[in-house]
């Protein structure tokens, strides 16, 4: 590790520690501060990540814990006004740590990048401190390689769309796109299932649920129940089916 780098946003992959990089490995074990985001009396998945590499450790640990999740869409103002106190709260006690010499790592899963709350530390601090981000494996990646579904072929067109959107612009970008992941499902899933089905890809699509972990679930989206409870860390996969030779 370098002596400099005092913050890192550290991707830890899509769940099954086997698909961590050796980068990461090296900052889970050696930085002073393992920080991780999660609900009120739970520990974060990226946490429960890296417990095969370095357990529990509560000296080491510091757990931000959301004010809210699903509680409030993310478009009400009320969920902008309890979240950027709460990063800029967890901002400034990271900052302290640095500044008394101790490096930070933030655990996230997937990529630290690519959704991740991480970000929004990341831009508060890049201009401050030392920092460095270790990319990972993304959950999507993770999803297709296990559902055995190449995602593009050929000159396939992939988009990426969090399930939050509202079903018209959800239907909008998938009729559009050869192929699509679509994250964030939670309670949208009804809405996701309806616009897959608006824009012809729902018989292509598949629903996957903890990608590479011991409770995976890979299920065909049409044969999912109507009434299924899907978590938010869960998503859908529709493979193109471009050229091939």
């Amino acid at each position: 590790m370098s002596d400099t780098i005092r913050f890192f946003g550290l991707g830890l992959g899509p769940g099954n520690p086997d698909y961590m990089t050796v980068r990461a490995r090296r900052v889970l074990e050696s930085a002073d501060r393992l920080v991780h985001f999660c609900k009120r009396g739970r520990r974060g998945n990226a946490r429960t990540i890296a417990d095969a590499i370095v357990g529990e450790n509560p000296e080491r640990e510091i757990a931000l814990v959301y004010p809210v999740t699903t509680e409030i869409p993310a478009d009400h103002p009320d969920y902008a006004a309890a979240l950027n106190p709460f990063y800029e709260e967890a901002t400034a006690q990271l900052l302290a740590e640095i500044e008394a010499g101790r490096t930070v790592a933030v655990l996230c899963e997937g990529d630290p990048f690519f959704y991740g709350s991480f970000m929004h530390l990341w831009w508060r601090l890049k201009d401050k401190v030392p920092t460095e981000v270790v990319p990972a494996v993304s959950g999507m990646s993770g999803a297709w390689t296990r559902a055995g579904a190449p995602i593009t072929w050929g000159d396939d067109v992939l988009t990426v769309v969090p399930g939050t959107l509202p079903e018209a612009e959800l239907m909008r970008r998938l009729s559009s796109t050869d192929a699509a992941v679509v994250m964030k499902l939670g309670r949208n899933l009804p809405k996701v299932r309806a616009a897959l089905k608006s824009a012809g890809l729902l018989e292509r699509a598949i629903y996957v649920e903890r990608a590479t972990m011991a409770e995976e679930r890979i299920i065909p989206l049409p044969v999912l129940p109507d009434d299924f409870d899907a978590p938010y860390f869960s998503l859908i996969i529709v493979p193109g089916q471009g050229r091939r030779v």
